[in-house]
């Protein structure tokens, strides 16, 4: 199993027992980006934790190609 399989595994579920339980999705979400940069951080410094963030912050338009890609 990948790292994004095992990811998605938990976070299907995480989402699904918030639903179950009347919690709000954001919420949800807004939690479980907090345990991701905590855990960032227990290894990282903090200038490359906001960079990581701000990339995936200016990448996270769908209808948008990376900037790195080709047309």
């Amino acid at each position: 199993m990948t790292a994004t399989e095992i990811a998605k595994l938990h976070f299907f579920a995480a989402m699904s027992q918030a639903h179950a339980e009347g919690v709000d999705s954001d919420s949800t979400c807004r939690a479980l980006l907090s345990l991701v940069v905590g855990k960032y951080l227990e290894t990282r410094p903090v200038p490359d934790v906001q960079s990581e963030l701000r990339f995936v912050a200016d990448n996270c338009d769908p209808e948008t190609d990376f900037m790195f890609m080709r047309p």
